[in-house]
């Protein structure tokens, strides 16, 4: 048995077996493949079939000492267990070495969030004289207008927007899609996009359908988009850790401090588990002591 093979298919299982996304399959096999490395090169090129949890664990220590966060650190050990989970189901080995392995103990995990104003001030900041400008807003207004993932930006379909009903199809993660309402003023800066830019671009064949796209006509890159945002909050003298991810969460957030339903929210942002919207909806104290002297039923009697 060697990692090459069992590597293929780990990677096969959780493709077809458990409709992984891409993201999320590359990043497990990342993990695998950095203990592939380290039981070559560090274990005297030790097997998969083979290895202890005292190997295992050894390979968590080395991680921990190269720095690296305690949240990548904690998505080795979850890929490292359900790769040896899998050898175990299909009797490649006998036990599981990985099965009393633990991670970095984590705390609630909440990325910076902007305000309006941080949005306005971004968005004040493009040269929309330009088509990149005018692009790169309409770039901003839909992740921050539809809450998507920046995976699902970039692969976004004009055939999949629906301008009459004001609606978008999103293509999320394990290819499940969800219906995303679409804002009037986010409706209009799409259109404005396509028919004042998008429409003289040379456009790739393979990507005619696709919404966003760069200088050589075909779909837009993750990395490129996060440079993109990178630059725009530095530009607007926004000194905060901003990713496309942070306009999704500022979505949330923003809804839920207007009145949104939970429910709701999870909907449009295409969480399968309530647990995971409950991430995004951080409100600071003095919001919460304000619902609960507004709308707690002892405080109105006293008002």
């Amino acid at each position: 048995m060697n990692w090459s093979e069992k590597i293929t298919d780990f990677s096969n299982f959780l493709k077809f077996e458990k409709n992984f996304s891409d993201n999320t399959l590359d990043a497990y096999l990342r993990d695998i493949k950095k203990l592939e490395s380290f039981a070559t090169n560090d274990l005297g090129e030790i097997a998969p079939h083979i290895i202890s949890y005292e190997n295992l664990q050894e390979f968590i220590y080395q991680l921990s000492k190269k720095k690296i966060s305690e949240r990548s650190q904690a998505r080795s050990v979850s890929s490292i267990k359900a790769f040896f989970k899998f050898l175990l189901e299909e009797e490649y080995r006998a036990d599981n070495p990985a099965s009393l392995l633990e991670g970095p103990k984590l705390g609630l995990y909440l990325p910076d969030t902007l305000s309006i104003e941080d949005i306005d001030r971004i968005i004040e900041h493009i040269d929309k004289k330009t088509d990149m400008g005018k692009r790169n807003q309409c770039i901003l207004e839909v992740l921050y207008g539809c809450g998507l993932r920046v995976s699902e930006l970039v692969d976004l379909k004009i055939s999949n927007i629906n301008f009459k009903e004001n609606f978008i199809i999103v293509e999320g993660k394990g290819d499940k899609t969800r219906l995303v309402p679409l804002a009037k003023s986010t409706a209009e800066y799409i259109l404005e996009y396509i028919t004042t830019v998008r429409i003289n671009a040379k456009v790739n064949k393979k990507f005619e359908d696709i919404l966003f796209l760069n200088s050589r006509g075909t779909n837009m890159s993750r990395v490129i988009v996060f440079i993109i945002i990178k630059e725009m909050t530095q530009k607007a003298g926004i000194n905060k850790s901003i990713s496309p991810h942070t306009f999704r969460h500022s979505f949330a957030t923003h809804l839920l401090q207007n009145g949104a339903d939970l429910r709701f929210i999870q909907e449009m942002l295409g969480h399968s588990s309530i647990t995971t919207t409950q991430i995004y909806t951080h409100l600071k104290t003095e919001e919460l002591r304000d619902v609960i002297i507004q709308f707690h039923p002892r405080n109105r009697k006293a008002v």
